[in-house]
């Protein structure tokens, strides 16, 4: 039995009630949640932009202790500290065996139909849908052994949630899509929890000239403290056109992490010649980003990185070192710690906009 947030119906408070779950299957870890992020994904889901068969638990951004394992893992044991990944990997399928882990499709991940769920109503017994196959703003999780990592035991598991996605993704992207070059240049539109971090992974990885781009001033201040070079307000009148002149013509890379038309238009627009833009955002399921003639016969470029193009088993546990090591600030990053019952307030806070992340933290 397990205390957990519900999410019944698109549009409504999360609702804390208990879980029963089931026991590890063969290629499972039963894992005590320590601490889970509230990411803005997570919030797309809740207010039902993104479809999602009901009731689940949300919840995707978390580290923990593994308390048991299934007869077949071999990856972690009891008492391990992991940090979860939604984007499990099957470790067979074309993109596992060609090294793009992140667009695996999840293969074998999941239990199936015919199998008991892992998640039900205590009493009733009533199937709840797990979530990115997590569920983690529940005292516990029952996930494959590919959708966690063992981690460093002297990395404290708070700051350790928030790498299971906003620093996979906004550092990965900058690591693995980029490929950044020391010296090139780099504009972050958005400023919340994976701009944060492709901000901070672009001045560990040498960039030029890193360029945050936000709205609100204490954003964009985080931003500095994170290692941006120069700071924008996109809303203030001729902001691109500074931009281009600051840079000269354009960045290398711009990094659109809102998820809104406006932001990714304006990450192609910051494009020097030859410049990528990459789309990290959750955007409307209407919205479509393009390049013009011109974009196209100055060799830009457009992509996506879907969770940074993580390869997450030897990522995270090099995302650890880095704080460990004093590169990576993730105690910026992190605004507040709440507890599970604080998690619609959490929510809220994020709909105003005006801090980086919640973590919700439980009782070891």
């Amino acid at each position: 039995m397990m205390k957990a947030a519900i999410l019944e119906r698109p549009g409504s408070p999360l609702v804390i009630d208990d879980l029963a779950i089931a026991k590890p299957g063969p290629h499972e870890v039963l894992i005590r949640t320590a601490a889970c992020g509230l990411c803005h994904s997570d919030l797309h889901f809740i207010d039902g932009a993104y479809p999602h068969p009901l009731p689940a638990v949300p919840g995707h951004e978390a580290a923990g202790v593994v308390e048991a394992v299934g007869s077949e893992v071999r990856t972690v044991k009891p008492g391990d500290h992991v940090v979860t990944c939604l984007s499990a990997f099957c470790g067979h399928c074309e993109f596992c065996v060609t090294g793009r882990l992140a667009l695996c499709l999840g293969g074998d991940t999941r239990r199936v139909e015919g199998q008991a769920p892992r998640l039900t109503r205590a009493g009733s017994g009533e199937v709840v849908n797990q979530m990115l196959n997590l569920s983690a703003f529940a005292e516990q999780m029952l996930v494959h052994e590919h959708a966690c990592v063992a981690i460093d035991r002297d990395m404290p598991l708070d700051r350790a949630a928030v790498i299971g996605c906003a620093v996979t993704t906004g550092a990965g992207t900058i690591f693995n899509a980029c490929k950044l070059v020391p010296g090139e240049t780099v504009a972050v539109v958005g400023c919340g929890g994976v701009g944060l971090a492709a901000i901070n992974a672009a001045r560990i990885a040498g960039a030029g000239r890193v360029i945050a781009v936000d709205p609100v001033a204490e954003k964009r201040d985080l931003a500095k403290v994170l290692g941006a070079t120069d700071a924008f307000d996109p809303t203030a009148d001729g902001a691109a056109g500074a931009i281009l002149e600051l840079t000269r013509g354009g960045v290398d890379y711009a990094v659109e992490a809102v998820g809104r038309q406006a932001s990714a238009d304006l990450a192609v627009q910051l494009l020097r010649r030859g410049g990528t833009a990459i789309i990290l955002g959750m955007m409307p399921l209407d919205c479509k980003v393009g390049l013009s003639a011109m974009d196209l016969l100055s060799g830009k470029k457009l992509q996506g990185a879907i969770m940074g193009m993580n390869r997450f088993p030897v990522d995270l546990p090099r995302l650890v070192d880095f704080y460990l090591r004093g590169l990576l600030d993730l105690d910026t990053i992190i605004a507040e710690r709440i507890p599970l019952a604080g998690v619609n307030d959490g929510f809220e806070k994020m709909k105003q906009g005006h801090s980086a992340r919640s973590v919700i933290v439980f009782d070891q």
